[in-house]
């Protein structure tokens, strides 16, 4: 959808960044349907890698099995629902319960029962993980909690077209991960990053980096995608990079309905992944994922990492503000500008997934 020069534009009421129940609708009939990024196929390598995780308040485990595929568990164990594997992050040959010694295979079978093991009436072979739908395109890991969902690839087809371009994606490493939590709601994250209206503003240094009068946000099915050229004058004086022979040349900035970013900087090959996961309906748990190929950056790619960091803080001082704002009593809701339709988008799959309805206001003569 886009902007109608007849209208203005409502965001949606400021009461779903402050109110808990939406948060638990949210949980219900966007985070337990829709696909959650993992990371990056390279994390869980090895047969036997495995990475942990919370989908909606659901404990989950993805593990690689003995036969390279990776797969997608509820973490609980079906004995008496205690959590299976405590580590984030690991590489077990068998993964066992610590209440009462059970242990599965790989593939998310029962080895082992041992305090059933005299009981005739028990069948191991009817017992196992309950699985999670887990997909991987383009060398990036996701789960989905409906089983009854639309492919990884269908879902956000537009993008991985787009993202197909770099060819690098089976050759990156992670380099590190972040996790921070920031006192806002998760939709005003996403918000933010998906307008540069307050970039001339809140990030002089994006500003003077990036040509904004060339900056575009395309809204496509279920996702976005942003981006602009480096300034040559900028590139050659302070980020150093030979974009002649980059890899990357162009960077791309993308956003996955509901909660995922990606970035891919110019220069050799990289992205980076943004996952915001609400811890509550004022605090959101921030995911930051950097990967690079090979797993270490160069020397240009450490100099945009730390101006990629700057503009982090900026953005994360600007939304915990925004969060202030929302709990006030002087306005129930905002209004849009037609540069800001990647919002728009993003707050009318809210209403569609809430059942909210849109809203639009006569522009005034």
């Amino acid at each position: 959808m886009t902007n109608d020069k007849n209208f203005i534009f409502s965001t949606i009421p400021y009461s779903l960044y402050v109110d808990p129940d939406i948060l638990a609708a949210e949980n219900e009939l966007i985070f337990e349907r829709t696909w959650q990024i993992i990371g990056h196929e390279n994390d869980i390598k090895n047969p036997g890698d495995f990475i942990t995780c919370d989908v909606a308040g659901e404990p989950i485990v993805v593990v690689r099995g003995e036969d390279n595929l990776i797969r997608a568990f509820y973490n609980v164990c079906p004995h008496r629902a205690t959590r299976l594997e405590n580590n984030e992050a690991g590489n077990k040959k068998i993964l066992q319960c610590s209440y009462h010694g059970w242990t599965f295979h790989l593939d998310g079978k029962l080895h082992r029962a041992p305090n059933f093991k005299d009981n005739p009436c028990f069948c191991s072979s009817d017992i196992s993980l309950k699985t999670v739908r887990c997909e991987v395109e383009g060398s990036l890991v996701f789960v989905n909690l409906d089983p009854n969902a639309p492919s990884l690839y269908e879902t956000y087809k537009d993008f991985f077209d787009d993202f197909s371009q770099f060819n690098f994606h089976g050759e990156l490493r992670q380099f590190n991960e972040r996790i921070r939590e920031i006192k806002c709601n998760w939709k005003a994250f996403v918000d933010n990053y998906l307008e540069c209206d307050h970039c001339p503003i809140a990030h002089p240094g994006f500003a003077a980096t990036l040509d904004l009068s060339k900056y575009q946000i395309i809204n496509q099915s279920n996702c976005s995608v942003q981006g602009t050229q480096i300034k040559e004058k900028q590139n050659k004086q302070s980020l150093k990079l030979d974009l002649d022979t980059a890899e990357v040349q162009e960077g791309r900035f993308y956003w996955l309905w509901p909660n995922t970013m990606i970035t891919v900087y110019p220069g050799p090959g990289n992205i980076s992944i943004i996952k915001m996961s609400p811890i509550d309906h004022e605090t959101t748990k921030g995911t930051y994922q950097v990967y690079f190929k090979g797993g270490e950056p160069t020397p240009e790619q450490q100099t945009l990492l730390e101006f990629a960091e700057q503009v982090r803080i900026e953005d994360l001082e600007l939304v915990e503000r925004e969060q202030i704002g929302f709990r006030s009593k002087a306005f129930s809701q905002g209004i849009l500008s037609p540069s800001e339709h990647g919002v728009l988008y993003f707050h009318n799959l809210i209403r569609e997934s809430l059942n909210l309805e849109k809203e639009a206001l006569p522009v005034k003569s």
